[in-house]
């Protein structure tokens, strides 16, 4: 996990078409604004996570089943960057 700190205003970048910027910190809460391309989804954890369950209950299938085929999810890794 890369830990970067940010102050309010200022922007993260992730590839060239992913912005996050700091709009607001109070107390614990920090406030993101999240610039992406339609075509990539954004959602928060818990609302990801839900998603994918009712993904896979509607395909009839098991999150256990998903991450025995695919060893990236099962060691909660990303493939190897691509040189």
């Amino acid at each position: 996990m890369l830990v970067l700190s940010r102050q309010k205003d200022e922007t993260i970048m992730i590839g060239d078409d992913v912005q996050i910027t700091i709009v607001d910190i109070r107390g614990d809460k920090v406030r993101l604004g999240i610039t992406a391309p339609t075509e990539v989804p954004v959602h928060r954890k818990e609302v990801y996570d839900a998603i994918r369950r009712e993904n896979l209950a509607a395909a009839g299938m098991n999150p256990d089943d998903l991450a025995k085929s695919d060893p990236n999810k099962r060691n909660n890794t990303r493939p190897p960057k691509k040189t």
